[in-house]
């Protein structure tokens, strides 16, 4: 009898340890999951921070394939546009696996499908 309460107790006994074990093993899975948001929140910012200051540096990179002097920044919805001497080139950089947008991909296929207008406005 003293022998089946004793092995009752242990049993409880390696049952609660398993159950802190578990619990504990949690909390440090859940520690590790915020750290991993962070970090790779941490991560996408510095990769549009680069992806930013990258736009305003390739006009006067080797590989671009216009005259420097010609492009003008816009920034948003495109990057900017190349004033050459036969053609207007709207221009938008991308980096590493960066793709364009649902709003680029609208400009560029109003572009591509001649949508493009002049609009001279004088005020009064």
């Amino acid at each position: 009898m003293k022998l089946l309460t004793f092995g009752i107790i242990l049993l409880f006994i390696v049952i609660f340890i398993q159950a802190v074990f578990i619990w504990i093993k949690n909390k440090e899975l859940a520690v590790l999951e915020e750290v991993h948001k962070e970090l790779l929140f941490a991560h996408r910012s510095k990769v549009v921070k680069h992806g930013k200051a990258f736009e305003q540096l390739f006009p006067y990179m080797n590989s671009y394939p216009y005259d420097p002097k010609n492009f003008r920044f816009l920034g948003s919805p495109i990057d900017g546009i190349s004033f050459e001497n036969d053609e207007l080139v709207f221009v938008e950089f991308k980096t590493g696996k960066s793709q364009l947008n649902a709003k680029q991909k609208k400009i560029r296929d109003l572009i591509n499908s001649k949508k493009v207008k002049w609009k001279e406005i004088r005020e009064k």
